[in-house]
């Protein structure tokens, strides 16, 4: 019997100096992966001042879901906080206490917005610049005038963190990051940003955030990286198991600005952020029905 014990003690033994090894590799792999610094070139772009350009800026910071982020007033927020992921911490923009505004070039906003990059050139958390590296300068530089256009607001907000669970995630499944600057093509030329319009292209411009939920076939599923919490996407294609071929364009728009669907049910704004597609314009939620009705018909799933 003391043998037996003997040997399952040095078994737990073993096993938990495997487990401890194991633990102290995920640390080193993720903090790595945090502290590694990109060499993105300081990028020149036109910021205009003229109040149409800030009218656009803030157009676009409201519809692309800056504004649920970071504030009304930009003072930066607590977007998200669950032990499975960590805490999301959005900045305050502005150049009141606690703001980013006063030390920020630039050249450090187009890195910060297109790269997801900080001055000191490591990645942001959570910073959705995999959706923002395919704005157009124009688009971009109106972001930015708005932003520093912003009064300052008195907020001191600690930086986002990532929990030691996210990071075992974040080691352990080759397809989750949550620091986007890893996803980015930094030194790729980026596509040619399509016209103005109500067409399928202008449309999938408008749309680039929606592949984080939906992913990139836009056909829904499980939201690899989210809390066990949130439900899974559906499917935004015509394909099986979307609801989508029921609806009209003049459903999907009051969808959008009221969050009723067709058949009587609230989209929980929580999930489905449709508090911030409401400011699209008219021709703008027409272009996404375009574009949405243009897609492949894909079962509901395959991401």
């Amino acid at each position: 019997m003391k043998r037996v014990l003997k040997w399952v003690g040095i078994g737990v033994g073993v096993l938990a100096g495997l487990i401890v090894l194991g633990l102290v590799g995920v640390y080193f792999s993720s903090q790595s992966r945090l502290t590694k610094a990109y060499d993105v070139p300081q990028a020149s772009l036109v910021i205009p001042s003229d109040p149409e350009s800030i009218e656009n800026g803030k157009h676009i910071f409201q519809f692309r879901g800056c504004e649920a982020c970071h504030g009304e007033n930009l003072e930066g927020k607590v977007y998200l906080d669950d032990p499975a992921v960590g805490k999301v911490i959005s900045s305050n923009l502005t150049t009141g206490a606690g703001g980013v505004g006063s030390a920020m070039t630039d050249s450090d906003w187009v890195r910060a917005i297109r790269h997801g990059i900080r001055p000191d050139g490591t990645g942001y958390l959570f910073m959705p610049s995999t959706e923002f590296f395919y704005l157009s300068d124009e688009d971009l530089g109106d972001v930015i005038a708005y932003i520093k256009s912003a009064p300052p607001v008195d907020n001191e907000m600690p930086p986002s963190s990532l929990s030691f669970v996210g990071r075992i995630l974040m080691t352990l499944v080759k397809d989750i990051t949550f620091i986007p600057a890893e996803l980015i093509p930094h030194d790729a030329a980026r596509p040619t940003p399509p016209e103005v319009g109500i067409t399928p292209e202008y449309g999938a411009y408008l749309t680039q955030s929606c592949h984080v939920c939906h992913g990139l076939t836009m056909s829904g599923g499980v939201i690899p990286g989210m809390p066990s919490s949130w439900p899974p996407a559906p499917n935004l294609t015509f394909g099986a198991g979307s609801t989508l071929p029921t609806w009209t364009e003049a459903d999907f728009i009051n969808a959008m600005r009221t969050g009723l669907t067709p058949s009587g049910s609230m989209l929980r704004s929580e999930f489905m952020p449709w508090t911030s597609y409401q400011f699209m314009s008219d021709n703008e939620l027409k272009a996404v029905w375009a574009y949405l009705q243009a897609l492949p018909e894909i079962p509901y799933g395959n991401r």
